[in-house]
């Protein structure tokens, strides 16, 4: 029986190695593909799934207005629905001359795989496509259906990817169960940790409008810096709510001030300043904005400075509480790594936050984050097999009988 073990381990990892390779030597920079989506939906299509492509944009733009590729695949026809679901997009390198290896030109070293994308996210894609070949092939008969979202807009404006592709799932009444993201979620070792949630974020971009004067003649002009001080002061230390057992207190960053007019002698006419809400299920998008303008309405009151503030939800706080996902998700990789995954709702935001309201249960699990959006991103090899392993033993826990 651990001869079979360790043959399905290497098959594994050889498999996802190899495939892994050929995404990651595509040079996918956010928006753009790049041929990664073809690869998968060849594959797929030989596995049994039906593949359509969707897209989305202006096919003569660029920027956050250009055509995005979305990949939809589905092998079977009945419920539950399994989703996989994850980008083939990745973040522009930067300097490629920082790169101890050049980022899209995988290198296996000292027991890495060092590329852009590595382990954000196209080695968990790898593993995902192995994991349901061979689930499909040894269970051609098995329960429900599984499929693929797969996007090239996730690290970009997020407009044109994953949120199109589940309206036209919903439009035409097709429903995801159980959705598997594959951003990476570990920390320390594979699997410790796997993301059950994640908080809202609400962005904001305040202005502050005053008047333009010298700064010899305060009386003559009003300054929009000192107009707003007494406000972001209060907006900074107040308390949103206090989280609970899933989610930390709601919290509130200021990521930039800007004014001026670059001279020293000049009161400027305008402030912006840009902050960000990363907020909890004990508290809403509504409250937090009425509570922001509250405090502003009480500073400005007697104020001739005026304000507005523009808001942005980028996605609204989701969790998938312990149930039949998360604890199919824990036992596979019980069976295959031996550890006892925690459960967290920590980290920026995912395209889970688009599936959750359809009523799917969402987890996010993948290789560890180490390194992602870092110059040499990578990811430890022999890891991949064990994911492919992981995500087979979840479908195993979830189709079969």
């Amino acid at each position: 029986m651990s001869n079979n073990k360790n043959t399905l381990t290497q098959t594994h990892q050889q498999d996802t190695l190899e495939l892994s390779i050929a995404l990651l030597e595509r040079p996918s920079v956010t928006p753009d593909d790049d041929g990664c989506q073809d690869i998968l939906s060849s594959r797929l299509a030989q596995a049994g799934f039906d593949c359509e492509f969707m897209y989305f944009g202006n096919k003569e733009q660029s920027g956050e207005h250009a055509e995005v590729k979305n990949l939809w695949a589905r092998c079977g026809t009945a419920d539950p629905v399994i989703c996989f679901a994850g980008h083939t997009d990745v973040v522009p390198t930067g300097d490629e001359k920082n790169w101890t290896y050049p980022p899209f030109t995988p290198t296996i070293k000292d027991g890495y795989l060092w590329a852009r994308g590595a382990a954000d996210m196209k080695t968990g894609i790898a593993a995902f496509t192995i994991a349901a070949e061979r689930f499909v092939a040894s269970h051609p008969e098995h329960n429900g259906s599984i499929a693929f979202l797969i996007t090239s807009d996730e690290e970009g404006p997020s407009i044109n990817g994953t949120v199109k592709v589940i309206e036209t799932l919903e439009a035409r009444q097709e429903k995801i169960t159980y959705c598997l993201v594959g951003e990476p979620s570990s920390t320390d070792t594979l699997g410790d940790i796997i993301k059950n949630g994640r908080r809202g974020s609400l962005g904001a971009v305040l202005t502050v409008i005053g008047k333009q004067g010298h700064v010899a003649y305060p009386h003559l002009a009003c300054n929009p810096i000192h107009a707003a001080t007494s406000a972001l002061a209060e907006l900074t230390t107040a308390t949103w709510d206090s989280g609970n057992d899933y989610f930390p207190a709601t919290s509130l960053q200021i990521s930039n001030i800007n004014s001026g007019t670059g001279a020293t002698n000049v009161i400027p006419e305008t402030l912006e300043v840009v902050f960000n809400f990363r907020f909890s299920t004990e508290t809403s998008e509504e409250e937090l904005k009425a509570k922001t303008h509250a405090i502003f309405d009480k500073h400005f009151e007697n104020s001739s400075a005026s304000y507005h503030i523009d808001w942005k939800l980028s996605g609204q706080p989701f969790l998938t509480p312990e149930g039949k996902l998360v604890s199919a998700c824990q036992n596979a990789i019980k069976s295959v790594t031996g550890t006892d995954t925690t459960l967290s709702t920590s980290g920026g935001t995912s395209d889970g936050r688009f599936i959750a309201p359809t009523g799917a249960q969402v987890v996010e699990l993948g290789v560890r984050n180490a390194t992602i959006h870092q110059v040499d991103e990578k990811v430890e090899v022999d890891d991949l097999g064990k994911l492919a392993q992981i995500y087979e033993g979840i479908l195993e826990n979830l189709l079969l009988d």
